[in-house]
């Protein structure tokens, strides 16, 4: 099977809602349709506040590709500025099994 999910936790910077990092990813939005191996993306928002940021790729390469640019091309972001960057959790992995 070839896919890889990307998952990413973090707060947010304080005083900002889940509606504020939303409306602060249309860039990054954008940016994740054009790459290469992009499946879809999924955010949620757990009732501590932690936010829960998943992609799906067709391979682990193309998730690892497409977030080294979320940190260079797409730097100027204003996602970034949503995000307590201390909290930040990121991983990449492959999928084992997939039940639909």
């Amino acid at each position: 099977m070839r896919e890889a999910l990307e998952v990413t936790t973090f707060r947010l910077t304080p005083g900002l809602t889940g509606a504020d990092f939303v409306a602060a990813n249309e860039d990054i939005n954008a940016y994740l349709l054009r790459q290469r191996g992009f499946r879809w993306r999924r955010i949620t928002m757990t009732s501590d506040g932690t936010v829960i940021d998943v992609i799906a790729w067709e391979s682990a390469a193309d998730g690892r590709r497409s977030a080294s640019g979320i940190l260079t091309e797409m730097a100027d972001s204003p996602v970034h500025d949503t995000i307590d960057q201390d909290t930040v959790e990121f991983r990449i992995a492959p999928v084992l099994q997939h039940t639909t």
